[in-house]
């Protein structure tokens, strides 16, 4: 990797993606600042995580309250309590339920914001090519655009990175094993129990990178959990 040891921006949820976003900005040299969000999502567990590991790390690190706009993105599994989690694999038909109405622009938006305030020229998130079947905002046509938004919209241009947008799950991950990552320090589920629960679309996506890799995943999973996903 690279050395640059300007400041950069890293959104940080606290999941795998996003963790090792962070650490391979950090290895590039950049002096990171860590941006998570609460915006009223189902739990905190990915924000608890990603305070522990931004500490460990010394990186800096800000959760940004953005509860107040909770309203307004409430028409979804992640922000509606009330709302059933759906479960099985990632497919539009299944988990469209998890879709959060515009919600990488609006924290996209907040930690350009953020890298012009300290005069990082970049802003790095975890979008991947997994997420193209499902999630609109994570595709590439959504951060070219979002990049040329982000190149004009204040006098100091921001660039958005995302280093994983055509790699799938398995190779995030695989990259992540190579820097000799502990991904026991994040937190993938959808629901916020003592145990990740193995059966929504987020745990099995990460079970399924895991035995592709052919290693076992280090968090604990409730004993209810599908037994026909690998572990």
């Amino acid at each position: 990797m690279t050395t640059d040891t300007r400041p950069a921006v890293v959104i940080y949820s606290g999941g795998m993606d996003s963790y090792t976003v962070l650490h391979r900005a950090v290895r590039e040299g950049h002096r990171v600042h860590a941006l998570s969000f609460d915006y009223g999502q189902r739990h905190a567990r990915e924000l608890d995580v990603a305070r522990s590991v931004c500490e460990h790390l010394a990186v800096a690190h800000q959760v940004v309250d953005i509860r107040a706009i909770h309203g307004l993105i409430d028409n979804s599994a992640l922000t509606d309590a009330s709302r059933a989690m759906p479960d099985g694999g990632y497919a539009a038909d299944n988990l469209a339920a998890t879709v959060v109405p515009n919600r990488n622009m609006i924290l996209l938006s907040l930690a350009i914001a953020q890298a012009v305030n300290i005069g990082a020229p970049r802003v790095y998130y975890g979008a991947h090519g997994g997420d193209h079947v499902l999630y609109p905002d994570c595709r590439p046509e959504f951060v070219e655009r979002m990049n040329a938004v982000a190149a004009i919209a204040n006098f100091d241009a921001v660039e958005i990175i995302a280093p994983y947008l055509y790699r799938s799950k398995d190779e995030i991950l695989a990259d992540g094993l190579a820097m000799g990552l502990d991904y026991a320090e994040t937190w993938t589920c959808y629901r916020g129990e003592a145990l990740a629960c193995g059966s929504c679309g987020s745990c099995r996506e990460r079970l399924a990178a895991f035995a592709a890799n052919g290693v076992g995943d280090p968090i604990a999973y409730s004993p209810r959990h599908d037994s026909g996903v690998l572990r």
